[in-house]
This record gives C-alpha cells, structure tokens and sequence, in this order.
C-alpha cells in the first residue's frame, strides 16, 4: 500500500463496504467473543462520520464502552478510561505519560474537564477483521493493565479509608 492510497479518501461505495465490513465484525464478535456484552450504531451520527458504540466487559473496570468513528480517512476509536485525579496529579500525569511508551496503536490523553482517554486512529482503508480484533485487544488490555493502578494514584485517598474500614 502506497503513502497516497493510506491518506486519500474513500468514496461513499467504499465507505459503504467499510461500514457493513465492521458490521460484520461486531456481529460475529458478539457470537464469539466473550470479552464482547454488546454493541449498537450511533442513531445521532454527524454528517460524514458513522459512530459505533462497543459493550466491553472487563476485569479490574467492570464495563466500558468503546467507540469507533469511521471518517473518509480514518477509523478513530476511544474509551473513556477514569475521570481527572483528585489527588498526586504530578505522578499520576507522569505515570500516564511513562504508560504511554508501553502501548502500540493507542494513547492515554486528556479530553473534557481532564478526564483520561485511550485513543487511536488507523487509516480507513486499512479496516479489516484483524485489524479490529488488534484494536480491541490493544484497548481492552490497556485499561485491565492500567486502571486500578491509575485509581490508587489519583484517588489515593480512597483507597486508604477503604482499608481503615475493614
């Protein structure tokens, strides 16, 4: 695949494949995948985006919610991973930071009111079942590796009380 075909855009016959190819995916990945509770197309989608939601179940975070935004040139895909630290802010942003050199294929960010994200992109023409697989892998094992100890950084605190009540 040349440098033009990963950034050109996809026209609508493409992005219409595309969008039935990640159909496809997510049906047969809710039939089989038990990492998978369940999924739905977003019905408020803006003009030129098609939004899909993902019901993930974990280990460490219960549940939570993958969203992937197919665009004419790219399949972007987040999770919404904690909200701000109340607490050892400067460790814990360094923390994500250090974190971030151990991923492939996402990044621990900063989105509304600090609330910390995993994010990706990968260029829409390179969307195939593999490919969506290694996204949910990559993802679903970010947040099972990273969350309680994010949690015990930036909500310390908590954590504490809890053990004093025991």
């Amino acid at each position: 695949m040349t440098e033009g075909e990963v950034a050109r855009l996809l026209n609508e016959v493409e992005l219409e494949s595309l969008e039935k190819e990640i159909e496809r995916w997510l049906d047969l990945s809710l039939k089989e995948n038990p990492l998978l509770a369940g999924f739905e197309r977003d019905s408020d989608e803006p003009v030129g985006e098609s939004r899909w939601f993902i019901r993930v179940l974990g280990e460490e975070k219960d549940t939570f919610t993958l969203r992937f935004m197919l665009r004419q040139r790219m399949l972007h895909y987040e999770t919404y991973v904690m909200p701000a630290p109340e607490e050892n802010k400067e460790l814990f942003f360094e923390n994500l930071l250090t974190r971030n050199r151990k991923i492939v294929g996402a990044t621990f960010c900063l989105a509304e009111e600090d609330a910390v994200f995993l994010i990706g992109a990968i260029p829409a023409s390179t969307v195939q079942p593999n490919e969506l697989d290694r996204i949910l892998g990559t993802l679903w094992t970010a947040v099972e590796q990273n969350f309680k100890s994010l949690l015990k950084i930036g909500f310390a605190s908590k954590f504490v009380e809890k053990k004093e009540h025991k």
